[in-house]
């Protein structure tokens, strides 16, 4: 057995101060690598460009076959939030590079103040499907898409709009008829903003007053239609 290891298994009623101080200082050193991974990891804030393995993950999925958007462009988030059980977990996202650092700070500064996120996925995870993405309450960015009933690509598609908590933030639109469209339809019981609802952003909001100071427009502002959950530059 070298020595070591025999410092190391000498008993504790040894308080010779040299080799106490001599253990202290072995057991310093080899704590760092018995710490867990994720632990290490909980505060991270990092943007990256689209890897072969995260274009394998989106391609067909939010980056179609038809996207006119060139993957250098685009940009992968990694941010941390807390969840809807108020735990500190990691979240990710692709947007457009010319906003990549906005929303790394808007991020941290979520974070600091402990706003809930109740989830953050890429929507790939949901098939590039708005609908479930939604009802799952996803805070997601980019997505070539069009705009809802129309042919007109939506700024999701160049990854400059996000979209946050959007269960409890609908985006509404009274028809013609007066009927209402909302999506997520999950989320119709939440179109009556006067209601107290959770996850709720609106001018008084610390998202809200965020986003706007990085320059962002808000959905919710919108005169002939309002869309809640959508921030976009």
């Amino acid at each position: 057995m070298n020595s070591n290891r025999l410092l190391i298994m000498q008993p504790i009623l040894d308080w010779n101060p040299v080799s106490l101080c001599r253990k202290t200082l072995l057991l310093l050193l080899l704590l760092p690598f018995s710490l867990p991974s994720l632990y290490l990891s909980a505060q991270t804030f990092r943007i990256d460009t689209i890897s072969d393995a995260l274009f394998q993950r989106i391609w067909e999925k939010s980056y179609k076959r038809d996207c006119t958007v060139p993957r250098s462009e685009l940009r992968y988030l990694q941010v941390a939030h807390y969840n809807g059980e108020g735990k500190a977990v990691q979240g990710e996202i692709v947007c457009n590079k010319a906003i990549a650092n906005d929303l790394i700070q808007i991020f941290k500064e979520l974070y600091q103040n402990k706003y809930p996120i109740e989830r953050m996925q890429l929507i790939d995870d949901y098939d590039a499907d708005d609908e479930r993405s939604m009802e799952a309450n996803n805070t997601s960015c980019f997505n070539f898409r069009f705009i809802a009933g129309s042919t007109k690509l939506s700024n999701h598609s160049r990854g400059m709009a996000i979209d946050i908590n959007p269960l409890y933030n609908p985006f509404v639109l009274r028809r013609s008829d007066g009927s209402l469209f909302v999506q997520p339809e999950k989320g119709r019981k939440y179109a009556n903003r006067k209601k107290k609802i959770p996850y709720k952003i609106d001018e008084k909001d610390l998202c809200y007053r965020l986003f706007i100071q990085h320059g962002f427009t808000w959905g919710g502002s919108w005169t002939t239609r309002k869309d809640y959950q959508h921030f976009e530059k």
